[in-house]
């Protein structure tokens, strides 16, 4: 498999409006892999970390990751990028909660111009106190 190149990625100059700003964050040398691009798993994390924003919001409590239905690398990250991660939820069940991810890279010195690096659909699940699924107590719709 090869990556696409970095200079072929269709460049946006808008962001998603459909979905909410949950996380920036700018990779840094210790975050690199032998290739010199960053690690697919530290992508991976803020991944993670973002797209928990929201279910926090909804259950109010603890939550935790428990599946990951799909993680799609589009282009490398680069050490300067300026990383925004924007969700969505896309289902709430009785006491879980999907949510949609999408990682876009502002390059260095590319004010304004984004490309897609990454997209995911995270899953958590709402916990009790002793780490067991509990309901989700919201009226929340989508």
């Amino acid at each position: 498999m090869t990556t696409p190149s970095p200079d072929t990625a269709p460049v946006l100059t808008s962001l998603p409006t459909d979905r909410e700003l949950v996380l920036k964050v700018i990779p840094m040398p210790a975050d690199c892999n032998a290739n010199g691009d960053i690690f697919g798993g530290w992508v991976m994390a803020q991944v993670d970390l973002a797209g928990s924003v929201l279910p926090v919001r909804v259950v109010g409590g603890r939550i935790a990751t428990v599946a990951v239905k799909e993680f799609i690398f589009k282009q490398p990250v680069r050490v300067g990028d300026l990383l925004s991660f924007y969700a969505r939820i896309s289902r709430i069940g009785r006491t879980s909660i999907s949510v949609e991810v999408e990682c876009f890279a502002e390059r260095a010195f590319s004010h304004g111009q984004f490309v897609k690096v990454t997209e995911a659909t995270v899953t958590y699940v709402a916990i009790d106190e002793n780490g067991q699924p509990t309901p989700i107590k919201t009226d929340v719709t989508l």
